[in-house]
Protein backbone atom coordinates (compact mmCIF):
# COMPACT_ATOMS: atom_id res chain seq x y z
CA UNK A 1 0.00 0.00 0.00
CA UNK A 2 1.17 3.63 -0.55
CA UNK A 3 1.28 6.07 2.22
CA UNK A 4 0.84 9.75 1.35
CA UNK A 5 2.65 12.18 2.90
CA UNK A 6 0.37 15.57 4.15
CA UNK A 7 2.27 17.07 1.23
CA UNK A 8 1.07 14.76 -1.35
CA UNK A 9 -2.21 14.60 0.27
CA UNK A 10 -3.03 18.14 0.37
CA UNK A 11 -1.95 18.56 -3.51
CA UNK A 12 -4.27 15.76 -4.50
CA UNK A 13 -6.69 17.78 -2.97
CA UNK A 14 -5.99 20.99 -4.79
CA UNK A 15 -5.81 19.28 -8.02
CA UNK A 16 -8.33 16.43 -8.06
CA UNK A 17 -10.49 19.37 -6.42
CA UNK A 18 -9.64 21.91 -9.24
CA UNK A 19 -10.06 19.18 -11.85
CA UNK A 20 -13.71 18.31 -10.76
CA UNK A 21 -14.60 22.10 -10.43
CA UNK A 22 -13.19 22.60 -14.53
CA UNK A 23 -15.16 19.78 -15.74
CA UNK A 24 -18.32 20.68 -14.55
CA UNK A 25 -17.52 24.60 -15.35
CA UNK A 26 -17.00 22.64 -18.85
CA UNK A 27 -19.94 20.85 -19.12
CA UNK A 28 -21.78 24.29 -17.94
CA UNK A 29 -20.59 26.16 -20.81
CA UNK A 30 -21.31 23.98 -23.47
CA UNK A 31 -24.62 23.16 -21.68
CA UNK A 32 -27.82 25.10 -23.09
CA UNK A 33 -28.94 26.63 -19.84
CA UNK A 34 -27.16 27.20 -16.13
CA UNK A 35 -26.19 24.32 -14.05
CA UNK A 36 -23.96 25.93 -12.22
CA UNK A 37 -23.40 28.84 -9.87
CA UNK A 38 -19.84 30.07 -9.25
CA UNK A 39 -20.54 29.18 -5.77
CA UNK A 40 -21.52 26.42 -6.25
CA UNK A 41 -18.79 25.09 -8.52
CA UNK A 42 -15.88 26.62 -5.79
CA UNK A 43 -18.07 24.56 -2.92
CA UNK A 44 -18.24 21.18 -5.09
CA UNK A 45 -14.64 21.17 -6.01
CA UNK A 46 -13.11 22.06 -2.79
CA UNK A 47 -15.72 19.27 -1.01
CA UNK A 48 -14.36 16.51 -4.11
CA UNK A 49 -10.77 17.99 -3.56
CA UNK A 50 -11.05 17.12 0.25
CA UNK A 51 -12.43 14.17 0.06
CA UNK A 52 -10.70 12.46 -2.53
CA UNK A 53 -7.02 14.19 -1.28
CA UNK A 54 -7.51 13.89 2.45
CA UNK A 55 -10.85 11.55 3.13
CA UNK A 56 -10.02 8.90 1.12
CA UNK A 57 -6.85 8.12 1.58
CA UNK A 58 -7.54 8.18 5.39
CA UNK A 59 -10.51 6.09 4.77
CA UNK A 60 -7.82 3.51 2.89
CA UNK A 61 -5.63 3.11 5.41
CA UNK A 62 -7.95 2.87 8.45
CA UNK A 63 -10.05 0.21 6.71
CA UNK A 64 -8.00 -1.13 3.86
CA UNK A 65 -5.56 -2.34 6.58
CA UNK A 66 -8.51 -4.68 8.61
CA UNK A 67 -9.95 -5.69 4.98
CA UNK A 68 -7.26 -6.55 2.67
CA UNK A 69 -5.55 -9.38 4.92
CA UNK A 70 -8.72 -11.00 5.59
CA UNK A 71 -10.31 -11.11 2.26
CA UNK A 72 -6.92 -12.24 1.00
CA UNK A 73 -7.08 -15.15 3.68
CA UNK A 74 -10.64 -16.63 2.50
CA UNK A 75 -9.08 -17.27 -0.81
CA UNK A 76 -8.49 -20.39 -1.73
CA UNK A 77 -8.54 -22.58 -4.88
CA UNK A 78 -10.32 -25.96 -5.84
CA UNK A 79 -7.24 -28.11 -5.95
CA UNK A 80 -7.30 -31.69 -7.96
CA UNK A 81 -6.25 -34.82 -6.51
CA UNK A 82 -2.80 -35.00 -5.30
CA UNK A 83 -2.43 -30.90 -5.88
CA UNK A 84 -0.10 -28.97 -3.14
CA UNK A 85 0.08 -25.71 -3.14
CA UNK A 86 3.67 -24.86 -2.95
CA UNK A 87 3.64 -20.96 -3.22
CA UNK A 88 1.03 -18.29 -3.10
CA UNK A 89 0.72 -14.67 -3.35
CA UNK A 90 -1.50 -11.46 -3.75
CA UNK A 91 -2.04 -10.70 -7.66
CA UNK A 92 -4.54 -9.34 -9.70
CA UNK A 93 -5.80 -11.12 -13.60
CA UNK A 94 -6.34 -8.50 -16.49
CA UNK A 95 -9.52 -9.72 -18.33
CA UNK A 96 -9.92 -7.23 -20.75
CA UNK A 97 -10.11 -3.76 -19.29
CA UNK A 98 -10.87 -5.15 -15.31
CA UNK A 99 -8.13 -6.30 -13.21
CA UNK A 100 -9.43 -8.74 -11.09
CA UNK A 101 -8.06 -9.27 -7.53
CA UNK A 102 -7.15 -12.05 -5.97
CA UNK A 103 -4.59 -14.75 -5.48
CA UNK A 104 -1.84 -16.83 -7.60
CA UNK A 105 -0.83 -19.79 -6.65
CA UNK A 106 1.92 -22.34 -7.86
CA UNK A 107 0.92 -25.58 -7.12
CA UNK A 108 2.99 -28.87 -8.03
CA UNK A 109 0.59 -29.74 -11.14
CA UNK A 110 -0.61 -25.88 -12.30
CA UNK A 111 -0.57 -22.52 -11.93
CA UNK A 112 -3.95 -21.26 -10.44
CA UNK A 113 -5.10 -17.85 -9.89
CA UNK A 114 -8.41 -17.69 -7.76
CA UNK A 115 -10.61 -13.74 -7.55
CA UNK A 116 -11.71 -12.66 -4.20
CA UNK A 117 -15.12 -11.92 -4.10
CA UNK A 118 -15.10 -7.73 -4.46
CA UNK A 119 -14.67 -8.33 -8.12
CA UNK A 120 -17.39 -8.08 -11.28
CA UNK A 121 -15.58 -11.54 -12.61
CA UNK A 122 -14.82 -13.92 -10.15
CA UNK A 123 -13.97 -17.38 -10.36
CA UNK A 124 -10.71 -19.86 -10.92
CA UNK A 125 -7.88 -19.79 -14.19
CA UNK A 126 -6.02 -23.15 -14.49
CA UNK A 127 -2.91 -23.25 -16.48
CA UNK A 128 -1.21 -26.17 -16.83
CA UNK A 129 2.43 -26.34 -17.16
CA UNK A 130 2.58 -28.31 -20.37
CA UNK A 131 0.72 -25.43 -21.92
CA UNK A 132 2.70 -22.27 -21.12
CA UNK A 133 5.07 -21.70 -23.96
CA UNK A 134 6.30 -18.49 -23.02
CA UNK A 135 6.41 -15.69 -20.01
CA UNK A 136 7.85 -12.31 -20.15
CA UNK A 137 8.23 -9.62 -17.99
CA UNK A 138 5.72 -6.63 -18.87
CA UNK A 139 5.09 -3.32 -17.41
CA UNK A 140 2.07 -2.57 -15.80
CA UNK A 141 -0.35 0.14 -17.67
CA UNK A 142 3.22 0.27 -19.60
CA UNK A 143 4.56 2.11 -16.25
CA UNK A 144 5.37 -0.02 -13.89
CA UNK A 145 7.72 -3.39 -13.54
CA UNK A 146 5.23 -5.61 -11.93
CA UNK A 147 3.41 -7.35 -14.79
CA UNK A 148 3.72 -11.03 -16.36
CA UNK A 149 2.49 -12.39 -19.07
CA UNK A 150 1.66 -16.25 -19.66
CA UNK A 151 1.31 -17.20 -23.40
CA UNK A 152 -0.71 -20.50 -23.81
CA UNK A 153 -0.32 -23.04 -26.46
CA UNK A 154 -3.69 -21.97 -27.45
CA UNK A 155 -3.07 -18.62 -28.20
CA UNK A 156 -3.89 -17.32 -24.70
CA UNK A 157 -2.22 -14.28 -22.83
CA UNK A 158 -2.69 -13.81 -19.10
CA UNK A 159 -1.49 -10.56 -17.59
CA UNK A 160 -0.25 -10.62 -14.26
CA UNK A 161 0.33 -7.90 -11.34
CA UNK A 162 2.42 -9.51 -8.84
CA UNK A 163 4.61 -8.58 -5.87
CA UNK A 164 7.91 -9.38 -6.43
CA UNK A 165 8.07 -10.39 -9.88
CA UNK A 166 11.37 -11.84 -10.50
CA UNK A 167 10.67 -14.24 -7.83
CA UNK A 168 7.19 -15.43 -9.35
CA UNK A 169 9.45 -15.63 -12.88
CA UNK A 170 11.79 -17.81 -11.60
CA UNK A 171 9.59 -20.03 -9.85
CA UNK A 172 7.06 -20.19 -12.56
CA UNK A 173 9.92 -20.87 -15.33
CA UNK A 174 11.24 -23.82 -13.31
CA UNK A 175 8.16 -25.46 -13.34
CA UNK A 176 7.66 -25.15 -16.96
CA UNK A 177 11.47 -26.65 -17.22
CA UNK A 178 10.79 -29.67 -15.01
CA UNK A 179 7.45 -30.78 -16.91
CA UNK A 180 8.61 -30.01 -20.35
CA UNK A 181 11.87 -31.76 -19.54
CA UNK A 182 9.92 -35.12 -18.49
Amino acid sequence: MIKLNWKSRIVLAIVTGMLYAGSLSLFDYFSEEKLYSTNALLFQGLFFGLFIGLGLPFLTEKLGSKLIPELGKSIAPDLIENEQIEFEGPANLFTGIEGVGGKLFLTNKQLIFKSHKLNIQTGQTNIHYTEITQIIEIKTGKLVDNGIRVSTKDGKKFDFVVNDRANWMNKINEKVNSFTAT
